[in-house]
């Protein structure tokens, strides 16, 4: 059977990531249908020039999935990770419909970091590891799959506006974890996208791997200094302690208020000693084609889009 892959079934393509993952894949030369729920309600994007069918699928039903999953030769799942334990089923249709490659929705943290599982945010991803060691465990039915990390999603208007960075450019404000030098992966959701087409683009080379790639590492005190260099104003900055946001995310977790990832999140990626930049060694960005991208260049046009370059 040829390991060329053409037509591609995504889950979750009408999100933040799947547009941009799904337009990727439509500029590689892939032939993609979208997969959502009866009844969804969540708006169906256009991809213009690009026709983009859409299928009703019921993820609880084998046939279903199965039905829906013939004729596709990968299927990439971009599933919150509140539902990511339903890719096992469709994993199995998706073995049983003769697909060749299967992408997780893992993107974000590496799940597969040696040490992950003993931490507070490898807990709450435990059930895309699972996922992942499904797939190993089903290497050997005709199913060949690709796992994916990127870092934190580089999007600027939540990075610069008070979100994970901790900039909030408009109000001339930093809050800066530890002691802000710790560097970390990011990627732009665009670039996560053509990484999911170069994926399938080479099935031979990415085959049954665990990957990771970046736009870039940056840490918050650089992303301050271009901030301010391209704005001509300082921050007011303030330095917060990640023992103290780790404690947070405890106090929000023992009430049941899973909005505790968000600062487990922020302490896996920018406390200091965290140790999770992404090394040149351990980049897929040239097996992948990819290039490092400018930060600078990032902010700038979104600081020129909200008219805040310094005149």
């Amino acid at each position: 059977m040829s390991s060329t892959i053409n037509t591609v079934a995504v889950l979750g393509g009408t999100g933040n990531l799947g547009t941009h993952i799904v337009r990727a894949l439509l500029v590689g030369g892939f032939t993609v249908t979208i997969l959502t729920r009866p009844g969804s309600t969540s708006p169906r994007p256009s991809f213009s020039p690009y026709t983009v069918p859409f299928t009703e699928v019921d993820y609880s039903s084998p046939s279903s999935l199965r039905d829906a999953l013939q004729g596709q030769d990968a299927v990439v799942s971009v599933l919150a990770t509140t539902v990511v334990q339903e890719q096992k089923k469709i994993i199995d249709a998706a073995i049983e419909a003769g697909v060749k490659r299967f992408v997780p929705s893992e993107f974000g943290v590496n799940t597969r970091k040696a040490g992950i599982e003993r931490t507070r945010i490898g807990e709450l991803l435990a059930g895309k590891r699972g996922v992942v060691d499904y797939l190993i465990s089903k290497a050997g039915e005709g199913l060949s799959w690709t796992g994916l990390s990127t870092g934190l999603f580089f999007d600027p208007v939540h990075v610069l506006s008070n979100g994970l960075g901790g900039i909030d450019v408009k109000n001339g404000k930093a809050t800066i974890i530890d002691s802000g030098n710790e560097p970390w992966p990011a990627s732009l959701r665009s670039h996560v996208g053509r990484a999911v087409s170069e994926i399938l683009r080479h099935p031979d080379l990415t085959k049954n791997q665990y990957l990771s790639t970046a736009s870039f590492n940056v840490s918050q005190n650089q992303l301050v200094k271009i901030v301010e260099e391209l704005t001509g104003k300082k921050l007011e900055v303030t330095h917060v302690s990640s023992k103290d946001i780790f404690k947070q995310g405890e106090e929000k977790l023992a009430r049941g208020d899973y909005s505790a990832f968000v600062e487990f999140l922020k302490v896996h990626f920018l406390a200091d000693g965290a140790g999770n930049a992404l090394r040149e060694e351990e980049s897929a960005n040239e097996k992948l084609r990819l290039v490092t991208e400018d930060v600078g260049a990032v902010v700038k046009g979104f600081l020129e889009g909200e008219g805040l370059l310094a005149a």
